[in-house]
């Protein structure tokens, strides 16, 4: 069956029009009946944050978001989308996407007053009433809410005719979702002009009031510092958003490695066969746990999940390039490819203090602890005392970011324990998999004390 076109197609269908706030509320219950996922791709926050969203949306508060950087505010504030309608009517060529049966803008009411039922209807899709605007400082009241069109001016219309104003980012979201990222930056008098569209619903454009009763859900994010400052955000505005919630980074190692996999890169090569072993992902993801401990970074900036999925990418690069240059067929990361996530994590974080401790000993030392914890997961020293033996009676063994897979098994798999080690780890026959767990093993030994460590351009050798 056809949409209807016209307003009195529209009426006789018996359609009827509700808030955008209803609207939400009323697809979220359906969704909660059914047991849809709300917020897919969003990990950690089923018993934390989701809770409190389906509140305010179920209570009609707009939302503001506080959270350091890399905690999906923005995803989940996109994610709101789907609980809007798959299509609403609107007047035809309108600017705000007015509803036929309650237009809001001068140009509306007089095409509905001179066309009646005849009045032309467009059905708008969901994802073109969201909008989205970074706060920044030079953000003006012409950017969120209007400003007189002087072209409209020339055309013969009075500076005070509602019909010369050009419509900003706000009013071009009327009946739709509105987020404006990193609230705190915006200046004072551009929050006060938000204040006025979200509480009085009116607009001042050079000196000119215009009656605008918008219909907008309004989502804002902010760091918790920025927006706890003292004049850094206007309080009747604070005060406007209904429900203020708390994001946070993932608190279990699992939903660190869950979002590692789901937004890393996917390195497909043809013929290349990608293994990676857990506990490289767990090193990987306790490297930025770590790394939100530690002192000599700033936590009040964060350490971004985007750290994870970036050094997870770096890795599996570095053992790639390794697999193509050795002719390989098969890549699997080592402790050796750890190297290649100093670029990576260097430029995410921010150290405490200046002065002469530089982000790549920060970084390595994080790489030392996170192996080290990773390690006693899987083991405690005791379990490889005969290769701690052999070592302590004269055995080396050479590692090195470019030896072939093969040797790793000529050197260490004839131990009895170092062999049950890496069936311990679960990586298999394959030798790309066995060269992985091999170094993670002799590195945990060595961060542990047992074994000495030489390095010698990209070489090292392991022993007592």
């Amino acid at each position: 069956m056809s949409q209807p076109s016209t307003i009195g197609e529209l009426r006789s269908s018996g359609h009827t029009s509700q808030s955008v706030k209803d609207e939400m509320r009323g697809n979220l219950i359906r969704m909660i009946r059914r047991g849809e996922e709300l917020f897919p791709g969003v990990v950690g926050y089923e018993d934390t944050v989701i809770p409190r969203v389906e509140n305010a949306i179920l209570s009609g508060q707009d939302i503001i978001f506080l959270g350091e950087r890399g905690q999906a505010k923005t995803r989940i504030a996109r994610s709101l989308v789907n609980l809007l309608d798959e299509t609403i009517p609107v007047i035809a060529g309108c600017e705000i996407n007015d509803d036929p049966l309650a237009p809001i803008c001068a140009s509306c009411r007089q095409k509905v007053q001179e066309m009646g039922d005849e009045t032309p209807v467009e059905w708008l899709s969901r994802d073109r009433r969201y909008g989205e605007k970074l706060a920044t400082p030079d953000i003006t009241i012409a950017d969120l809410i209007g400003e007189v069109d002087p072209i409209r001016v020339a055309e013969g219309r009075y500076l005070s005719d509602e019909l010369t104003i050009h419509y900003g980012m706000v009013p071009r979201t009327h009946r739709g979702i509105f987020a404006l990222n990193e609230l705190p930056d915006l200046a004072e008098r551009i929050q006060v002009g938000l204040l006025n569209i979200m509480e009085e619903r009116d607009v001042q454009i050079r000196g000119y009031k215009v009656r605008l009763p918008l219909d907008v859900f309004v989502v804002a994010s902010a760091n918790p510092e920025d927006y706890t400052n003292r004049g850094r955000i206007v309080t009747p505005l604070k005060d406007r958003f209904g429900s203020e919630i708390r994001t946070h980074y993932p608190v279990e190692l699992d939903h660190e490695i869950q979002i590692i996999d789901q937004e890393g890169y996917a390195h497909d090569l043809p013929g290349m066969n990608m293994l990676v072993p857990r506990f490289m992902k767990e090193v990987v993801a306790e490297i930025t746990h770590q790394a939100r401990k530690s002192p000599e970074i700033n936590q009040r900036s964060g350490v971004s999940v985007r750290v994870s999925v970036s050094n997870y990418e770096n890795v599996l690069s570095n053992a790639l390039k390794r697999a193509v240059r050795l002719d390989e067929s098969s890549a699997a990361p080592r402790i050796s490819d750890l190297d290649a996530i100093v670029s990576s994590t260097a430029g995410k974080i921010e150290l405490e203090s200046a002065g002469d401790v530089s982000e790549e000993r920060v970084v390595r030392k994080l790489m030392q602890k996170a192996v080290v914890v990773t390690f006693n997961r899987y083991f405690s020293v005791s379990d490889l005392a005969d290769s701690i033996g052999r070592f302590n009676t004269g055995a080396v063994v050479e590692v090195s970011e470019l030896m072939p897979s093969a040797d790793y098994t000529q050197q260490a798999l004839e131990w009895d324990d170092m062999r049950r080690a890496v069936q311990r780890l679960g990586v298999g026959e394959h030798p790309a998999a066995v060269a992985s767990a091999v170094e993670f093993v002799l590195e945990g030994l060595h961060l542990s004390r047992k074994l000495n460590k030489d390095r010698a351009d990209k070489r090292a050798l392991y022993r007592r």
